[in-house]
């Protein structure tokens, strides 16, 4: 579950808006936008960037438009790490009176 904040929603408004999948969307958006970003610096199409990374062009469309409903973790690292990104999963303890969470940073 997010933390929460002062003003009493959480750090992740997908989890306030009641989606079931908050934490694995927020995550996927994280991702996604850092593969968008390094898209439009290299400035390349849907159709290049499926090439590249060996996906079908309509799936490199849904990331480029968030819709990653039907897009795994998995593949949007896997694309990262195609485009020359290092992905780093990192599990540690969690310190006393601190709710365990997922974090993702890009």
């Amino acid at each position: 579950m997010p933390q929460r904040r002062r003003s009493g929603g959480t750090a992740n408004v997908l989890f306030d808006l009641g989606f079931a999948d908050a934490g694995e969307l927020y995550a996927k958006t994280v991702l996604a936008m850092k593969l968008n970003a390094i898209l439009d610096v290299r400035a390349m199409s849907q159709a290049q960037a499926a090439a590249l990374l060996g996906m079908p062009q309509p799936k490199i469309s849904a990331i480029r438009n968030y819709k990653l409903q039907g897009i795994s973790l998995e593949r949007l690292m896997h694309a990262l790490t195609g485009l020359g990104q290092h992905v780093r999963i990192v599990v540690k303890p969690c310190k006393t009176g601190v709710q365990p969470r997922i974090d993702v940073a890009a």
